[in-house]
């Protein structure tokens, strides 16, 4: 029973996870717009955890029966860090297009809002049930 009731909160920590090191990679490549050589470098998160959910339906595993039990991701969800050699947008070999950077940046931050707010979701209904539990 607890398993499913932070089930959800587990994939959404994770899925935030996955935006902060967008967000710092995003980041990156801004503060390095105006740096010879340099090369974009992008985070892809979903497929992974999407795979790591797919893995962990219906097998999750216990020690001892009083345990809570969770979602294992540690085994399954890796984001990938992608650097982008194929082309440059300069002669200087820097391809970072800054106004990429900036829709990525936008939309990067509707995602961690999105997240948020369900996360705030999850645990206010969790709140909920103690409340009214205990009524």
């Amino acid at each position: 029973m607890y398993g499913k009731i932070y089930q959800s909160a587990d994939v959404l920590k994770k899925a935030l996870d996955g935006i902060w090191l967008r967000n710092k990679a995003i980041s990156n490549n801004i503060t390095n717009v105006n740096t010879p050589g340099y090369k974009r470098i992008t985070v892809e998160f979903e497929d992974s955890l999407r795979q790591a959910i797919e893995k962990n339906s219906g097998k999750l595993k216990t020690t001892d029966k009083n345990h809570i039990q969770g979602m294992n991701f540690d085994n399954y969800y890796t984001p990938r860090i992608i650097q982008d050699k194929n082309f440059s947008y300069r002669f200087d070999g820097n391809n970072v297009d800054i106004d990429t950077e900036i829709g990525d940046l936008a939309k990067n931050y509707i995602m961690y809002e999105a997240l948020i707010k369900q996360i705030s979701d999850e645990y206010e209904k969790i709140k909920n049930v103690i409340s009214e539990g205990s009524k």
